[in-house]
């Protein structure tokens, strides 16, 4: 029996499908869309009928590799970028493209969030996070004073992956993992913060969906859906999750003691807990995640979009970028590349910008740049393993997933900086395949437990071990990047 993942990202969307029985990945598709041109700067969106002309592509694309087996689908879940606003109007139309998780236009309605809540110390109080730039509650306050023409027509508010189970099932609903990354949810008791949500509008307790657990099942295929697929009107639709919570199952993140590193255009590094893990500083995000536990995050708006804006600047394919960097030294002799050019979440920089800092004579050339910019992301998600490490999470193996993940002078940069083995998964599509397996979990095919031990496969061949000459390296340049990014933003030049 097979069951169907899809990794709905910023930049494309990719469904694969899983056979259960033997663990093996026997069909992908993938198809690729922009964000909208022309926006001022800050803003970033999507039209939503995007990712759901490239989910019905894909589906399409996937069963017909299937051939006459594509009745043997059982199950499909679905992974979506985290923190998009999608607005239903009375008739479940689109009113406006999405807000997307990286877009910065929101810093005015974050502070006003924190002004009436008693600072980023009051908003933990009540909810377990902060308010951040790129969360979904301020997207919505900024369409209240911005559009509101818009806000008033808005009947139900969705997050992406919601929209595309919705979509698939014709269902509104919410489970605890993405909708921890609205800003609204206590994450305590996984409850709705009704202070915080009264503050945008109290019309919005109406436009929220059903909130419940992220192991129910979603629904099951629309018949027409079914029909045009040729599959069974049975095959159910999980709950899903944000693209962080299906890759943590993905990748195995189910219990303590793992870390997942995911390098894709944002970086993410996240655990998995029993408990509530929050953040005084609220510099870690106390998420839920999608198997009803918890999922400490840290994340980072620059990773794989750094690489690839000096992979652009010299004309550079993939293998290219790759032996520039492993011509230069560790430490890049002395070459810093603050990786803002997105803003940042963490830390938190929403009007960021980069900064390429030790240019010398001898050092001022592409491949010190190129390997300055891989470190600079890479280090900019072990300040993140840090306040782990504060937090009492020290992990004793990150696992690595992505597109920054296939590199291999990434992977030991990696191990370098973060001081613990790493190891890539034998799919990079880790999104998908926990989508995959949370369908087949949600369809009563065994425990999470049970069914990532066995289809959750290490790539051993990439395991990459630390180099302690490196590591000290690398721990000194992490902390002239604190301090480079404290000193800048102080004086008001970052």
């Amino acid at each position: 029996m097979f069951y169907l993942g899809i990794d709905s990202g910023t930049q494309s969307t990719k469904s694969i499908v899983l056979d259960l029985e033997t663990g093996e990945v026997v069909a992908q598709a993938t198809q690729s869309y922009r964000l909208i041109d022309g926006l001022p700067a800050g803003h970033l969106e999507q039209h939503p009928s995007d990712w759901v002309d490239a989910v019905r592509n894909t589906i399409a694309d996937c069963l017909g590799q299937l051939g006459d087996r594509r009745n043997e689908l059982r199950g499909i879940g679905v992974s979506g970028q985290q923190h998009g606003l999608v607005v239903l109007d009375a008739d479940d139309e689109v009113i406006r493209p999405a807000k997307l998780w990286c877009d910065t236009s929101t810093i005015d309605q974050c502070d006003q969030f924190t002004k009436a809540f008693g600072g980023m110390e009051g908003l933990i109080a009540r909810a377990g996070n902060a308010i951040l730039p790129g969360y979904t509650i301020p997207k919505l306050l900024w369409l209240k004073q911005n559009e509101p023409g818009s806000f008033e027509r808005t009947k139900t508010i969705l997050l992406p992956h919601d929209y595309l189970n919705f979509f698939l099932t014709g269902v509104k609903r919410m489970e605890y993992g993405d909708a921890s990354g609205m800003g609204i949810l206590n994450v305590r008791d996984k409850s709705w913060e009704m202070d915080l949500i009264d503050f945008v509008d109290p019309r919005v307790r109406e436009m929220l969906p059903e909130l419940g657990s992220s192991n129910l099942v979603h629904g099951t295929l629309l018949p027409e859906l079914a029909a045009e697929w040729g599959v069974s009107a049975e095959v159910v639709v999980s709950a899903g999750g944000g693209d962080n919570m299906m890759g943590a199952i993905g990748t195995g993140n189910i219990d303590d003691g793992i870390i997942t590193a995911s390098f894709g255009t944002s970086g993410t590094l996240y655990g998995c807990s029993r408990q509530p893990v929050i953040d005084p500083n609220g510099e870690i995000a106390a998420f839920c995640d999608s198997t009803d536990r918890w999922m400490p995050l840290a994340c980072t708006m620059n990773v794989t979009v750094v690489t690839e804006q000096v992979r652009s600047w010299f004309g550079w394919d993939l293998d290219e970028l790759e032996r520039q960097v492993a011509s230069v030294e560790t430490g890049a002799e002395g070459v810093s590349f603050l990786p803002y050019l997105n803003g940042e979440r963490t830390p938190n920089l929403p009007n960021g910008t980069g900064v390429i800092h030790g240019l010398g004579g001898g050092t001022a050339s592409p491949a010190h740049l190129a390997r300055a910019a891989m470190e600079g992301a890479t280090l900019g998600l072990a300040y993140g393993l840090r306040r782990f490490a504060a937090l009492g999470l020290t992990p004793g193996e990150i696992r690595l997933t992505g597109g920054g993940s296939k590199s291999a002078v990434w992977r030991q940069m990696s191990a370098d900086v973060f001081g613990v083995p790493v190891v890539g998964l034998a799919t990079s599509e880790g999104a998908g395949l926990g989508g995959a397996i949370q369908a087949a979990h949600a369809d009563g095919k065994g425990s999470y437990e049970e069914l990532c031990g066995r289809l959750v496969e290490l790539d051993e061949s990439t395991r990459c071990e630390p180099n302690k000459e490196n590591a000290a390296i690398y721990a000194a340049k992490l902390d002239q990047q604190i301090e480079l990014t404290r000193v800048l933003k102080e004086a008001g030049m970052l």
